[in-house]
Formats: structure tokens, sequence, C-alpha cells
């Protein structure tokens, strides 16, 4: 049986046009857009430039508009420089030695080129490129500046070029790098929780299981038992094995790659061991303060109950790291057919002055996700309107 807040998450993702992949590949698509047209733009305007000073010197008009031809076929190549880059770049490298439009041009196809191929790929385009520039003054006698102060201007702006073309392709493989290592720290945050999860359940399910194996022991060696020590033993079991399928429920989807090799870890204290944890933490010289209005926190599941106190125990460890010497809110509610509900808040690190910061790796939060994911509930985090970071988990408690 699915829950209401269940269905409800469930449709929430299902209303979601794009996921984050597609998303991103469309902001991509749209800034690579813009790029393109923002280059396109720039050829033309230093086309017309070059037209306009070759119309002011009264260049005869077969070189201008074969100058001006070869500078407009150049922004219209631009369009293409990033299916084929050397391509791009080759061409408008060699209309640069005669048309002093396309050699402003050949500056973007030089910056793009160093954008999308390595450096053993561009070095001999580029070198060409910046040949073309000293060859130009021998084609173009006719041009405003000397030959040697041209030569010199076309060789400086290709290697500024080059410079910043490299140097944003460093800077993408610096992000690509980043992002992949922070997705392999999440995987692995998520596949250790997953591992701990396992581990606490061996113990829990061994403790079950054996009792169902102790009651029905009993019942084979006692037939003649008077019915109410039946009875009772058959409550013990079914209860027994109703708990068993709980847990089972958390444990589905949780892998092991070696469980024969691990020695189990003690089972993580019950919702029960809440004041325990506030009163350590107060020990240490936080100030927490707690409303949880339930009146008999044994009476929460156990794995709902071990999930939420693992919850808390992380938000008392993030507040403590990051907002040491503030106060910080800790709530549990609800009731047997609606959940439980767990929430701990405290200031923004932004608002604490003096309080010294302890290092982390910022995945607890994501192995608590993956944790209330698998049993069947959902966890938020992020900061609020009123300058607070708020951690909250809803889990399920069956009725």
């Amino acid at each position: 049986m699915i829950s209401p807040a269940a269905g409800l998450l469930e449709g929430t993702h299902r209303d979601l046009p794009h996921g984050p992949d597609e998303a991103d590949h469309l902001r991509r698509a749209r800034r690579d857009w813009l790029a393109d047209a923002l280059f396109f733009v720039l050829g033309i305007v230093f086309t017309l430039l070059a037209f306009v000073d070759g119309v002011d010197r009264q260049m005869p008009a077969v070189p201008l508009m074969v100058d001006t031809g070869l500078g407009v076929v150049s922004c219209l190549l631009l369009w293409w420089r990033r299916r084929w880059p050397v391509g791009v770049a080759v061409i408008i490298g060699v209309f640069s030695v005669y048309s002093l439009a396309a050699a402003g041009v050949a500056l973007a196809a030089v910056f793009s080129l160093a954008v999308h191929r390595r450096f053993a790929v561009v070095a001999p385009v580029v070198a060409g490129v910046a040949a073309a520039s000293l060859a130009t003054p021998l084609f173009r006698p006719d041009t405003s500046m000397p030959g040697w102060a041209q030569a010199l201007l076309g060789v400086v702006c290709v290697a500024a070029a080059l410079a910043w073309g490299m140097l944003i392709r460093a800077r993408r493989q610096l992000t690509r790098r980043s992002a992949s290592e922070q997705e392999l720290r999440i995987s692995q945050a998520r596949q250790a929780e997953r591992h701990r999860i396992a581990r606490e359940m061996h113990d829990v399910l061994a403790h079950r299981i054996s009792l169902l194996s102790l009651h029905a022991g009993a019942l084979e060696l006692r037939p003649d038992a008077p019915p109410d020590e039946i009875s009772r033993a058959a409550g013990v079991i079914r209860d027994s094995a109703h708990q068993v399928l709980e847990d089972l429920r958390e444990i589905i989807g949780v892998l092991r790659t070696d469980p024969a090799g691990d020695i189990p870890e003690r089972p993580q204290p019950a919702l029960a061991g809440l004041p325990m944890l506030i009163d350590e933490a107060r020990a240490a010289g936080m100030q927490v303060t707690l409303d949880c209005p339930l009146a008999d926190l044994t009476a929460v599941p156990a794995a709902t109950g071990r999930s939420a106190y693992r919850i808390i125990q992380e938000g008392l460890t993030n507040a403590r790291k990051h907002a040491l010497g503030n106060e910080v809110s800790v709530t549990v509610q609800g009731r047997p057919g609606a959940g439980l509900a767990v929430e701990v808040s405290n200031p923004l690190p932004g608002n604490i002055s003096g309080a010294p910061r302890i290092p982390g790796t910022g995945t607890g939060l994501v192995g608590l996700a993956e944790r209330a994911a698998l049993s069947g509930g959902r966890l938020e985090h992020g900061p609020t309107a009123n300058g607070e970071f708020r951690l909250w988990a809803w889990l399920p408690w069956p009725a």
C-alpha cells in the first residue's frame, strides 16, 4: 500500500518537465548559441570596419570587394567552429593572408580551436595562422600600417587568442573533473550508507528470527501445552514475523559487496535514546531545545526510530560544526498512520561570529536522504527565509 505522502511525492516527480541532465543540456545549448551569435556579430563589425577603412584609403574596387567578401565568408564559417574547429581555423587562416577582414575573424577561430582541441592539434594550426599574419604585408602592401607593425600586431593578437582559449579549456576541464569527483563522493556516500544499514539489519533480523525459531521449537517440543501458552507463543511468532517483514522493507535494495568479511556493528539506538542524545549534545556545550510531544518513544517502529535517531544525530553534528554557540531546535512529532516528522534547525553559518569551522566532506546529508528513501520516506534540507538552516524528514509510521 502506498502512503498519501509517497503518492504525492511520486506525482510531483511526474510533473517535472525535464530532468537535471536535460535542463543542464538546454542551458548549455542556449549559452553556446549566444556565444556563436556574439562571435558572428563581432566578425561582421570587424569586416565593416575593414571595408570603411578601405573606402577611406580609396582602395581599388576589386581588391576591396575580394577583401570584404572573404571576411563575410569567414564570419559565416564561424557557425561551424564547434563542429569542425580545425578546418574552420585553417580556411580562415588562409583567407587572412590576403583579407584584412578575415584576419580579425581568424582570432575567433583560433580561440575556438584552443577551447575544443588539445594543444598538440592546436599548435601547428596556430603557427600557420601566425605565419599568415607575417605574410600579409607581402600580399597587401597597400595597408595603412607599416609591414613590420602589422605583422607584429597579428602575432600578438593570435598569441592572446590562443592563451585565452587555453585558459577557458583548462577551466572547463577543472570544472568537469570537480563534478566527476563530487559524483564519485556522493556515490560512495550512498553505498557506504547502504552497507551500514545492512550491518545494522544483520543483528536486528538475527534477533527476530531467533525469537521465531525459539517459540516455534517450543511448540514443536510441547504439542500438548495449554491452549493459552500456545496462543501466546503464536502471538509472539506473528508479531516477530511482522517486524521481520517491516525490517526487510527497509533493507530491500541494499547491496553488500563483501557481507562475509565485515564484522557487523551493533544496531544504532532507537528513538527511545533521543533524550540521552540531547543530553550528550548539551554536555558538549550546545544549546539544544527539544519539542517532542510523543508520550512513548518506544511506540515508534524500530526501523523508523533508528532512521529518525540518525537524522537528528547528523543534524546536531552539522550544527556543532557550523553553528556552535547558537541555539539548535529539535522537533519530533507524529502518530501511527500519519508518519513521523523530524526537524532540526539552526542559524545559518553566515550569522556566526568567532565560531571555528570543522572540516567535513558534505556527504552526510546524502547518506541520510538515501536512508530516508529506502525506508519509504523523504528528506529535505536547505536555508529558510528567516536565516536558518532546516533539516526536515518524514518517515512512515504504520497504523
